[in-house]
């Protein structure tokens, strides 16, 4: 008679869990309990090893040559290096994917900007931080080593771009209906303070980002965009002509026929910038 085989005993989860293709991640932030946030969502993942945690920009630059981590949650706003500093680093060397983790709009979409794998907008919760890593892995599954240095090439460019002040943000991102819309700067027809918030206005549209107007101005390139007033910021392009009114105030009419008013304040340096773009220029 043919010798039974023993039967074939079910692999428990450990056993298999052990055979799955560990994504090795880093988490960088300088902040203690966020570490420790992400660290606790990673435990939870079979497919992830957390192989350290870096508190400062320079550490995770030396832990990322040194490891080669396939993944890396990254934290934009560190003292002396922060996140873009860290890819600057690294340019010549191997790219992991990188989530970027921040607590300010402005810097999410710089991150897109500067082609990141996602980001993790605080505070973030169990259901977000698992849509990014499910889109890292995704990612991780089809990119070449070549794709990786590739995305470090750009991602170092666009970073320098920014920092010597010659890229301005190109996009803004705005929350409606629930979604983070991207609106391109280029497409805004003028903006003015809101409250709390600031209006974009674009075409018949009206976005409201929360921000304040100084940082709305800081955001958006000064070759494009000129405080007309203390309350509102108009794009170049989209000035038709000057009209003269009282006590050295003008009004500005735009293309599409809608009049804002030019303070006297403001005066000198929007004709300046009209000049410059080939508007009226005179007073």
């Amino acid at each position: 008679m043919p010798k039974q085989r023993p039967a074939s005993r079910a692999k428990s989860p450990e056993v298999a869990a052990s055979h799955v293709m560990k994504i090795r991640t880093l988490i960088v932030d300088d902040e203690r309990l966020a570490r420790g946030r992400l660290a606790q969502l990673l435990a939870a993942e079979l497919d992830v090893e957390v192989v350290g945690e870096c508190a400062s920009g320079q550490e995770a630059v030396a832990a990322i040559r040194d490891k080669a981590p396939d993944l890396v949650f990254l934290d934009i706003q560190m003292p002396e290096l922060d996140g873009f500093g860290v890819v600057q680093e690294l340019q010549g060397g191997k790219m992991p994917a990188i989530v970027f983790v921040t607590a300010f709009d402005k810097f999410a979409v710089k991150a897109f900007e500067v082609h990141a794998l996602d980001y993790l907008l605080k505070p973030f919760d169990k259901a977000r931080f698992q849509a990014a890593l499910e889109r890292a892995r995704r990612q991780l599954a089809r990119q070449t080593g070549e794709d990786l240095s590739g995305r470090l090439a750009a991602l170092a460019e666009q970073v320098q771009a920014m920092k010597t002040g010659k890229a301005g943000e190109e996009r803004i991102t705005v929350k409606h209906d629930g979604r983070l819309v991207l609106v391109r700067v280029a497409d805004i027809d003028w903006v003015e303070a809101a409250d709390n918030y600031v209006a974009l206005h674009i075409g018949t549209e009206t976005r409201l980002v929360r921000d304040t107007m100084a940082n709305m101005e800081a955001r958006l390139p000064a070759a494009l965009f000129v405080r007309i007033s203390r309350s509102a910021m108009v794009n170049t392009t989209r000035v038709r002509e000057l009209e003269p009114l009282f006590h050295g105030d003008y009004s500005l009419v735009l293309r599409d026929g809608r009049r804002l008013t030019l303070t006297r304040t403001h005066r000198e340096k929007v004709m300046r910038a009209l000049g410059r773009e080939g508007g009226t220029g005179g007073r």
